[in-house]
């Protein structure tokens, strides 16, 4: 069973994984002084956080969902704020200087620790599960395989995409500092575009 507009739901997170927020930013730094080998680890606490969210914030409030129907359509509205929200908050934002000063020595549990508090401690985060992961989910059927599915995809194409920030490091370091608002206008389009289908779409 699929989850409900999971098609939406892809765009969704694509859009926001090409976006170089923190974990990224944070990435791109780890693979100038450290190596790509080394970032694998920092990107498996980054996504080892998320699933720890998504499913406290899923389970906790699953079951109020499924016995209060009415209550998704509020989330579906916050959910659009947010969406709007980000747009903005990804348009307004500038690239940050990555340059760090070069540690010789840093632990494999370093590098996955940080990974995990950039993740587990933004507040961006904790919001995108419980706002966003019920518009995709019919709480009336077998839930827990459709956040299943889409935990799973969340978490992969999450980890792809920093070990592609990591690989590309250098490059995207010289495209984002020549076109500094190109890739955040694109992003923030896009996310005003998903909150307005979202809008006509999903009834409740």
């Amino acid at each position: 069973m699929l989850p409900l507009d999971f098609i939406l739901f892809l765009q969704i997170i694509i859009f926001l994984f090409i976006t170089p927020g923190t974990p990224r930013i944070v990435i791109i730094s780890y693979s100038m002084n450290y190596g790509v080998k080394n970032c694998i680890w920092t990107a498996l606490g980054d996504v080892s956080a998320n699933l720890f969210q998504a499913t406290l914030v899923i389970f906790v409030i699953g079951t109020f969902l499924s016995d209060n129907p009415n209550f998704l359509n509020f989330f579906k509205w916050v959910g659009v704020i947010y969406l709007m929200y980000l747009a903005y908050d990804v348009y307004k934002s500038s690239p940050k200087d990555v340059n760090s000063k070069i540690i010789s020595t840093k632990s494999v549990f370093s590098f996955y620790k940080d990974g995990f508090l950039v993740a587990g401690t933004s507040p961006k985060a904790w919001l995108f599960f419980p706002l966003i992961f019920p518009q995709f989910i019919d709480f009336n059927n077998n839930y827990i395989v459709q956040f299943f599915i889409l935990i799973t995809t969340y978490v992969v194409l999450d980890f792809i995409s920093l070990i592609g920030y990591a690989l590309l490091a250098q490059k995207l370091i010289t495209w984002i500092k020549a076109n500094p608002k190109t890739i955040n206008t694109i992003s923030a389009s896009v996310l005003v575009i998903i909150a307005l289908i979202i809008i006509v779409t999903q009834q409740y």
